[in-house]
C-alpha cells in the first residue's frame, strides 16, 4: 500500500497490523527544541486503549509507547526535547488471539474491508482485519500527542454526543463530565442512559453507531489556504480516514440546508482584542477554508461495529454462498474509543496547517488595518 502518510510539513506515517508484533508511526517535520516525554504521549494513548470498561473490546493491550528516535536531552534544562529529525514511536501488540479468526479466513465479513482488500491485493490479513483494523488508530493518537505540543495555546477536546438515535441534551453539556464516565459523554444523564442501552445491545450480540464532536479552541485566524489546502477540507479528509467513519460535518453541517441566509451567516461586530467579535458560529470556525479564530467545530458519524454475533449471509473468496458469525472481542460501540482518535487527527491537521502558514507568511498580518 502506498498511502500511509498524511500531512505536508507535519507528516505522519503509520505502520503495523492488528495482529502483527507491533504498530507505530514516524512523525516528520516536528520543530526542534519542543519538550517531549513518553508520559505525555502515554496519557493520550491511555484514553483510547481497549479493555477499560465493559463497553469496549476486552482485548488487553497496555499500549505502552516507546520513543525510538527524534529526541535528545537539552543540556541547558536537562529536559528531553525534539531534535527536528523524524520521531519514531513503537507500540507492541501483546494480546492477539489470531485463532479467533481461523474459521473466517475464507469468508468475507459483511461491513468489513475483507472483500475489498482481497479484490485489490489478492490477499488479506484475516486476523482482525490486519491493516484495516481500528488498532491502527493507536498510532494516530500517539502522533496527535506530538501535534498538541506544536500547538501549546490550542485546546482540542472531543465528546460523544449521540449513540444510536439517542442524542445528548446540549443544555447539560459539561466538559468535566467527559472524564467521569465510560463514554466520553458531556451529559451525565445521557451517559447513565447509555450504560443500560449498551448493556442490552451487548447481551444481544449486536452493536450501534455514534456521533462524535471535536472542538478546537485557541486556533489563530488565517490557517488554511485556497483552493486545495482548505482547513475544513483537510479536517474532513482526516476524519473520514478514521476506521468506520461514514460522515463528517463542519459547524452546523447538514442543518444549514434548512436555514435562511440571514440565519446562517455569522454576523460580526468590532472587537478590541485584535479580532472581530462573531455573534454566532454556524460556520464552525472557518470561512473560505481559512480559520476565523473562533472555535473549530467538527462532527463525525461512526457506523455500528460490523463484527456481531448474529448470523449473516456472505460469500467465500471462491464465490460460494455461506453464513458467518463473527467471534472474538469487539467494541459494541466503536464510537466510544473514536473520541481520542478524532482529537488526534484534528490536532495533526491543525499542527500541519500552522507550520505551513508560518512558512508562507511568517507572523502574519496585524489586524485591524490602519486607515490611509
Amino acid at each position: 500500500m502506498s498511502h500511509n502518510t498524511f500531512g505536508h510539513l507535519f507528516r505522519v506515517t503509520t505502520f503495523g497490523e492488528s495482529h502483527g508484533p507491533a504498530l507505530g508511526c514516524v512523525v516528520d517535520g516536528c520543530p526542534p527544541m519542543i519538550p517531549l516525554e513518553t508520559a505525555e504521549i502515554q496519557a493520550e494513548l491511555d484514553k483510547r486503549k481497549p479493555g477499560q470498561s465493559r463497553f469496549t473490546t476486552q482485548r488487553r493491550e497496555p499500549d505502552e509507547v516507546k520513543i525510538l528516535s527524534g529526541v535528545f536531552p537539552d543540556e541547558r534544562t536537562g529536559r528531553q526535547v525534539t531534535t527536528g529529525t523524524p520521531i519514531t514511536l513503537l507500540i507492541d501488540n501483546v494480546d492477539q488471539r489470531s485463532k479467533d479468526y481461523s474459521e473466517i479466513k475464507d469468508k468475507y465479513r459483511p461491513g468489513h474491508a475483507d472483500y475489498t482488500y482481497d479484490v485489490k491485493y489478492g490477499l488479506r490479513d484475516y486476523r482482525g482485519g490486519g491493516r484495516s483494523s481500528a488498532r491502527e488508530t493507536a498510532a494516530r493518537v500517539a502522533a496527535g500527542a506530538i501535534a498538541r505540543k506544536v500547538l501549546p495555546d490550542v485546546t482540542i477536546r472531543g465528546a460523544l454526543v449521540q449513540m444510536g438515535p439517542h442524542a445528548i441534551d446540549r443544555e447539560n453539556w459539561d466538559w468535566d463530565e467527559v472524564q467521569r464516565n465510560s463514554f466520553f459523554c458531556p451529559d451525565a444523564e445521557a451517559a447513565a442512559f447509555y450504560e443500560g442501552y449498551l448493556d442490552e445491545l451487548r447481551k444481544e450480540g449486536s452493536s450501534i453507531g455514534a456521533i462524535i464532536e471535536i472542538v478546537a479552541e485557541g486556533v489563530p485566524p488565517g490557517l488554511g489556504a485556497p483552493v486545495y489546502g482548505k482547513l475544513d477540507a483537510e479536517l474532513a479528509g482526516a476524519l473520514m480516514s478514521i476506521n468506520a467513519v461514514k460522515g463528517v460535518e463542519i459547524g452546523d453541517g447538514f442543518a444549514t440546508a434548512a436555514l435562511r441566509g440571514e440565519d446562517n451567516a455569522d454576523e460580526m461586530r468590532p472587537g478590541n482584542q485584535g479580532a472581530p467579535v462573531f455573534l454566532s458560529n454556524h460556520a464552525g470556525g472557518m470561512l473560505g477554508g481559512i480559520s476565523t479564530g473562533q472555535p473549530i467545530v467538527c462532527r463525525f458519524a461512526v457506523k455500528p461495529t460490523s463484527s456481531i454475533l448474529a448470523p449473516r449471509a456472505t460469500v467465500t473468496r471462491y464465490n460460494e454462498a455461506t453464513e458467518i458469525v463473527t467471534k472474538g472481542r469487539h467494541d459494541p460501540c466503536v464510537g466510544i474509543r473514536a473520541v481520542p482518535v478524532g482529537e488526534a487527527v484534528v490536532a495533526c491537521v491543525i499542527a500541519d496547517q500552522f507550520l505551513r502558514h508560518r512558512a508562507q507568511v511568517g507572523e502574519g498580518v496585524t489586524w485591524p488595518f490602519e486607515k490611509r
